[in-house]
């Protein structure tokens, strides 16, 4: 019992201790704010209708903010608020799956947390997830293992030293709490405060995926169905079998692309638009994208998702041309 009450009462002190940098936000309905510098506040974007809101402090002074910028992918928006004095959360420097963790918000009654647990590894952006999947969760936000209540959106989760490791939002999956890991909140907030906006990343290309069967049998075996070494097609090209075969480099070793079972799957480019990054990089229709800054592309979502939020930046390709590898730079465009 001795543990389980010095547990509590770290859990309760964390609390406290956030609590006082956590505000109440007066929007289209009640939501919270969490202070991330001098007179700067992070909460959600999709309930603020104005420029202006008030912004109630622990201490129950009524404030006047401007809204300094929106972002609709983070749904972030950041507050600027004169003679806030209220402390900013600290940013979490370590946080490790099993962690528990505490969402923390200001609804109007005042100050509300549940339990969480860190479910995954967070990533920054979502230029770093590396998942097949559609929905929230390969879109860059984390799950917060917690349970919803009225008003947590814009709070602040945190682990159990107190440190931010992400804002929270309750409107982005039903019945769920996940927030913006707080590297990426940060980033949205410091471009927000700089430029008012996040100017979107882009490639200029449609894809669609593709997928090639993997060659069966021995490569011996390969060699004699198709006439010779490869297919015929060089020495890092295609191998032999039915269909297309499977691609696979000199020495057996597979490429950075796709999964073993059911063949590898690339995006194939069908169409590449005029003066784009893409076009001045050299890309064509039928060109297939293998990957990205090393990481598979599996689905044009995940692509889109991959370079949104790197305008500016340059990334490496690697493209499957004619049965040949090449790696191409990209420098990505701002829209």
């Amino acid at each position: 019992m001795t543990n389980f009450s010095d547990l509590s009462n770290t859990m309760a002190d964390a609390v406290e201790a956030v609590s006082t940098s956590i505000v109440s936000v007066r929007a289209g309905r009640p939501i919270s704010g969490t202070v991330i510098g001098d007179g700067l506040i992070l909460t959600v974007a999709h309930v603020l209708h104005g420029d202006e809101v008030t912004v109630v402090t622990p201490d129950g002074r009524e404030l006047s903010a401007t809204v300094a910028g929106r972002d609709s992918s983070s749904d972030l928006a950041l507050l600027r608020v004169d003679g806030l004095n209220l402390p900013a959360l600290s940013v979490s420097d370590s946080v490790r799956v099993g962690e528990l963790l505490l969402a923390v918000g200001r609804p109007q009654h005042g100050v509300q947390a549940t339990l969480g647990l860190m479910e995954r590894q967070m990533t920054a952006s979502p230029a770093e997830v590396d998942a097949p999947e559609s929905g929230p969760h390969s879109r860059g936000w984390l799950p917060s293992g917690a349970a919803p209540f009225r008003g947590v959106s814009g709070g602040a989760l945190v682990d159990a030293r107190g440190g931010l490791v992400g804002v929270l939002n309750a409107g982005v999956s039903r019945g769920e709490l996940l927030a913006v890991p707080v590297g990426r909140a940060m980033n949205v907030a410091d471009l927000l405060g700089r430029t008012g906006r996040v100017p979107r990343g882009y490639l200029g290309i449609a894809t669609q995926p593709v997928m090639f069967p993997q060659a069966e049998g021995t490569e011996s075996e390969n060699e004699a169905r198709s006439g010779g070494p490869r297919g015929g097609r060089g020495r890092e090209g295609w191998g032999g079998g039915r269909g297309r075969g499977g691609w696979q480099r000199e020495g057996g070793e597979r490429g950075p692309w796709g999964g073993q079972q059911g063949g590898k799957v690339g995006l194939t480019i069908v169409s590449v638009e005029s003066g784009s990054p893409a076009a001045q990089a050299g890309l064509l229709v039928g060109d297939v994208l293998l990957s990205l800054d090393g990481q598979a592309v599996r689905r044009p979502p995940e692509l889109l998702w991959r370079v949104r939020e790197r305008a500016g930046q340059s990334v490496s390709a690697r493209i499957l041309r004619g049965g040949q590898e090449q790696d191409v730079t990209l420098v990505v465009g701002e829209r």
